[in-house]
């Protein structure tokens, strides 16, 4: 099999230029083939608060009311997708940029919670993983905003670590996969304050065991769960790190393995 590298950014990266265009140039030089998934959290809270609307994030996740979905859609499909891609043409990069309802290439649901009113925010439940094949076929790049569908003409908010592992484990049927959550931090932390606790490699064990000990919490939890879920789901290879080092994690010199037992 080839092998497909998929790549997730967040807002740390997005929203620092000058990180933002580093990243793009290490990401551009990849020789094989690739998939860009990008959040934006910060920018679209940053938006939502000059337009006075009330923001609310549980367990990582974002709380979607009708006006934040018009900000997210905006945001994450507009500005930040297109801005992405631009950029990666700059450097060579033939990318383009999708949503999940192009090419219906995620189809989700609203999510459903007897505890909580997530709003619009969606769950996948399918990847059209032969509209990506045909679009890696033609050497065309995938650029993934947060955004789906649900086939009944309504957009839903979703996770991007949820998209990047959902993705992941479709193209697994036709490629070995590379998944990379790119962040802040070095690696997952034994401490949150030290970026030098960087535990080497992750196993399905050790990360409850962190959990009980509430050495992993907040928006970490749902970044771990979505590799985890990818590594049952069939993907090879897993690692969360800094996005400045992209190169070191591919090469798998940096970063923090998930892996079985």
């Amino acid at each position: 099999m080839h092998k497909l590298i998929i790549v997730k950014i967040g807002g740390n990266i997005i929203d620092d230029k000058l990180k933002l265009s580093s990243f793009l140039k290490d990401f551009a030089r990849i020789q094989e083939a690739k998939i860009l998934v990008h959040g934006g959290g910060r920018l679209a809270t940053k938006l939502a608060e000059q337009l006075n609307i009330p923001q609310q994030i549980i367990e990582g996740r974002r709380v979607t009311d009708p006006e934040t979905l018009k900000i997210v859609t905006m945001v994450y499909a507009g500005y930040i997708n297109k801005n992405i891609v631009c950029l990666l043409q700059a450097n060579g990069c033939n990318a383009i940029g999708l949503t999940g309802a192009d090419g219906n290439m995620i189809r989700a649901h609203k999510r459903m919670s007897d505890k909580i009113d997530f709003g619009f925010a969606g769950d996948v439940d399918s990847v059209n993983e032969y509209f990506l094949k045909n679009l890696l076929g033609q050497k065309l790049f995938p650029v993934i905003a947060p955004v789906t569908h649900d086939g009944k003409g309504q957009l839903l908010n979703t996770n991007a670590d949820t998209i990047a592992q959902e993705i992941a484990k479709a193209m697994s049927a036709f490629f070995d996969i590379h998944l990379i959550y790119s962040f802040e931090k070095s690696g997952v932390l034994l401490n949150a304050e030290d970026d030098t606790t960087v535990i080497p490699s992750l196993t399905p064990a050790y990360y409850q065991q962190l959990r009980k000990e509430q050495k992993i919490v907040s928006g970490m939890i749902p970044k771990l769960d979505n590799a985890f879920s990818a590594l049952k789901g069939g993907v090879k290879k897993i690692t969360i790190g800094k996005a400045e080092n992209l190169k070191q994690m591919i090469d798998g010199i940096s970063g923090t393995g998930i892996i079985n037992e």
